[in-house]
């Protein structure tokens, strides 16, 4: 599996209220949902994000409440993957449960701009910037999280095996 995308860079602790304001929350719809992705933080986000697009953070990614539509906002707006130097423990396991490949990894975080062409291997787990020329080396997946992420989410994995 790999990911493709431009970049669109946030600092540290970016929290669930502002991937996906409290407001928005009378809806389940991803669609509707990606349609306020990122608003409180970069108001253009959704305009600007293309299918495959991916999100660079620093520390502590997804901190807050631990609504499950934060990550279903991310997936719904077309990103393909979130990069951070950490993720809050809650949201790493919504994202993982819906299907939105993240992967840790610091070095990626600090050297990777805003505009920057990336390219990730989940297989290896290498992070390529197109961009600059440099590659990072984050976690590469276990098979049965490339699964989990390769079917949409947990549920659609639990029942493809029956």
């Amino acid at each position: 599996m790999q990911a493709k995308g431009t970049v669109f860079k946030f600092g540290d602790n970016v929290d669930t209220d502002v991937i996906i304001p409290a407001r928005y929350l009378n809806s389940s719809d991803p669609a509707e949902l990606a349609k306020h992705c990122m608003e409180d933080i970069d108001k253009e986000f959704v305009n600007r994000v293309k299918k495959g697009d991916i999100i660079v953070a620093d520390k502590n990614f997804g901190c807050g409440s631990s609504r499950e539509h934060a990550p279903i906002a991310i997936k719904a707006a077309g990103v393909s993957c979130v990069i951070a130097e950490t993720f809050a423990r809650i949201f790493y396991r919504n994202a993982i449960n819906i299907g939105l490949p993240i992967i840790e990894c610091p070095e990626a975080s600090r050297g990777i701009e805003a505009g920057d062409e990336v390219e990730i291997d989940f297989d290896s787990g290498i992070i390529y910037n197109r961009t600059k020329g440099t590659q990072f080396q984050g976690q590469a997946f276990p098979p049965f999280m490339q699964k989990i992420i390769a079917e949409g989410g947990l549920i659609n994995y639990i029942n493809h095996k029956e």
